[in-house]
């Protein structure tokens, strides 16, 4: 347990003050009733049962910053780095600031932030791992790191960029609100390193003493109503209509005149020349998610084409036991494989990617994962039945008089097809709902747009009806009807992905969010990418419906074709991870600067361990640490997690 001092001064000490009953949100400050058994636990801090007789333990606690009294001398920052032992690069608590006015009245408004240790954390919600738990005491949103294994999933949907994902360790870890601290009475390390008197802390809605405000929101601070932070502010002093970020983020913050509040509106600070950074676009770090997305995407499309309608339709029909069947199940089997182990190898600790299933409950993350191995498990039986009713008879001979040929024209067989079929749909279904609303965030708006949903289910269409084409063409079993249907499908699948392009681009460019600024980036940095992928885009949609219509000009249009709809399809899935710009707190010119850490990684600048970057790393596959795991978990223990896996 912590040790506290006998002479800890006043100021870094708890209050034990009277509370109301209900926060803002209107939900009781009190964490659990009176005789609730999780009172009175041990949190066992560092092996330590004792358990703390602070009378506001189960009451949620939170922060409080006066922004009129932050002078960003970074003491907080120190201190919570020093307690907690973080590198240069990786901090829990930040400050970073915005300005507005003009000289000589220029206004700089400094915030510091760390977790809000909300009411409804969406990190907690969306984590796989179940990494997170919101505990009784003091309302504490804790995230145990050993559990983690690296998605950053939790970094994606928390609106105040809280949780950190560390680059060289490939996990996530964040702000504990200093729970050891609490338990013997003291403020948390950066609260009681506060130079300026801008930080402290207590139950939530108690005013400190010479405070007079206790806002929700200050100029910069993301949309509260996401997750209800548990932080308050106070800010009087007269700030101008706009105050802007000094780091790279194209954003504004603009005083709504009717509510007094800020809105996020997009800052041209950029200009608007177009460039192209295609290499950079197709190397980013999200890559693996590109290759995932789509790859899962079509095998799922060709997938419902071939096996649900293709008995339904003569010219699929024909494809069914033909030369073409096996290698075209390969390679639907084969690109799902290689998608799941890209983005496996994604992962900051790939050897822990069994956990991904802890979260089935609630997370979006967990769901798409079971999805997409139950729709795995499908093809794989799919694949196996082709394999046996394709090459029944040689299987036989190979296997003697051990199977009967007999067995393989059995009733049964054709059961297990149909199986197969609807245990693949059922992936394909749940899968693929999960992951779009994976992506259906709030803290992401450019992501969160029907065009997200039009996109995923463009591709499917789009590239799953052309890799039968693709396949079925070396075997001259290409009719003219079969590249009608396909090219007619692939056709509605680039037109439905072209409209909601039109009305992501419309929706966006004027919107008061981050999402205005995710579509600036996407048409000026990556302006050129962006407009030649409109053009491929457009140029697929115009041969698709072609050969659709004049199947006998397959020589002059589907090869072009082949080419035009993956191409259009990795830049735009590639762009869609690249534009994105979260509803993160303001950062500075240096610290917390996205720009600035993209140029340090360039020019080297981040082999200097005091300038606070790190470089990417891709985390091998720890193989021993995996057989280790699994060689010490009982039986016992693996039903255990079973069951926590489904009830929560």
């Amino acid at each position: 347990m912590f040790q506290r001092r006998e002479n800890e001064p006043d100021y870094a000490c708890l209050k034990d003050r009277p509370s109301k009953s209900h926060n803002t949100w209107g939900k009781s400050i009190e964490t659990v009733p009176d005789d609730d058994p999780r009172r009175g636990k041990s949190l066992n801090i560092n092996g330590d049962n004792w358990v703390s007789d602070n009378p506001n333990r189960y009451k949620q606690h939170g922060f409080y910053f006066n922004a009129d009294n932050c002078i960003a001398c970074h003491a907080c920052e120190a201190a919570c780095s020093e307690k907690n032992d973080n590198p240069a690069h990786h901090a829990f608590r930040s400050v970073g600031f915005v300005e507005g006015g003009s000289f000589p009245n220029m206004t700089r408004l400094n915030i510091s932030l760390a977790c809000n240790h909300c009411d409804d954390p969406a990190c907690l919600k969306g984590c796989p791992t179940r990494a997170y738990t919101k505990f009784a005491e003091y309302g504490a949103v804790l995230q145990d790191p050993n559990i983690c294994f690296g998605c950053g999933y939790c970094t994606w949907v928390c609106p105040y960029n809280a949780p950190q994902l560390d680059p060289l360790r490939g996990v996530v870890s964040k702000c504990n609100m200093c729970v050891d601290r609490l338990e013997v009475g003291l403020k948390p390390a950066c609260v009681s390193a506060c130079v300026g008197k801008a930080l402290d802390f207590g139950v939530v809605e108690n005013v400190p003493d010479g405070r007079i405000q206790s806002k929700i929101a200050i100029p910069g601070f993301p949309d509260p109503n996401i997750t209800h932070p548990n932080v308050r502010f106070q800010q009087v002093r007269n700030l101008p209509r706009d105050m802007h970020r000094v780091d790279s983020m194209p954003i504004r913050y603009h005083r709504n005149e009717e509510t007094n509040h800020y809105q996020p509106m997009l800052d041209p600070k950029h200009g608007f020349e177009r460039d192209w950074n295609l290499i950079k676009l197709l190397t980013s770090h999200e890559i693996s998610h590109v290759a995932f997305t789509l790859t899962a995407q079509l095998a799922a499309g060709a997938f419902v084409l071939l096996a649900a309608l293709g008995p339904l339709l003569a010219p699929l029909r024909a494809l069914h036991g033909s030369m073409a069947w096996l290698p075209l199940l390969s390679v639907m089997f084969a690109l799902l494989m290689y998608g799941m182990l890209k983005l496996n190898l994604h992962l900051g600790k790939p050897h822990r990617f069994y956990r991904g299933y802890y979260g089935l409950r609630y997370s979006p993350v967990s769901k798409e994962i079971f999805g997409v191995t139950v729709f795995t498990v499908g093809l794989s039986g799919y694949l196996v039945w082709a394999l046996v009713k394709t090459a029944g008879a040689t299987i036989a001979g190979w296997l003697g008089r051990v199977i009967p040929i007999e067995w393989f024209n059995h009733p049964a067989v054709n059961i297990l097809q149909w199986c197969c079929v609807a245990v693949g749909l059922a992936g394909i279904g749940y899968g693929g709902f999960y992951m779009i609303r994976l992506y259906r965030i709030k803290a992401r708006p450019y992501w969160n747009h029907w065009h997200t949903d039009a996109s995923f289910v463009g591709s499917a269409l789009s590239l799953g009806a052309l890799l039968p084409l693709a396949i079925a063409w070396p075997f001259g079993l290409m009719s003219d009807a079969l590249l009608q249907i396909m090219a007619a499908v692939s056709a509605l699948g680039l037109a439905l992905e072209g409209s909601a392009l039109l009305a992501h681009a419309r929706d966006l460019r004027d919107a008061k969010s981050e999402g205005a600024a995710s579509f600036y980036i996407q048409t000026t940095k990556y302006g050129y990418s962006y407009l030649l992928r409109n053009g491929l885009l457009g140029a697929a949609l115009c041969m698709a419906v072609g050969l659709a219509l004049m199947p006998e000009m397959r020589w002059f249009l589907l090869p072009p074709l082949f080419a035009l709809a993956l191409s259009q399809s990795v830049i735009g899935r590639a762009l869609f991870f690249a534009a994105v710009i979260p509803t993160t707190m303001p950062g500075a010119f240096f610290w917390r600067n996205p720009g600035f850490v993209e140029h340090a990684r360039e020019v080297g600048l981040a082999d200097m361990p005091q300038v606070g970057v790190a470089y990417e790393h891709h985390h091998p596959f720890k193989i021993g640490e995996l057989l280790d795991t699994i060689r010490t978990t009982t039986w016992r223990e693996m039903l255990a997690q079973t069951k926590r896996v489904f009830t929560g």
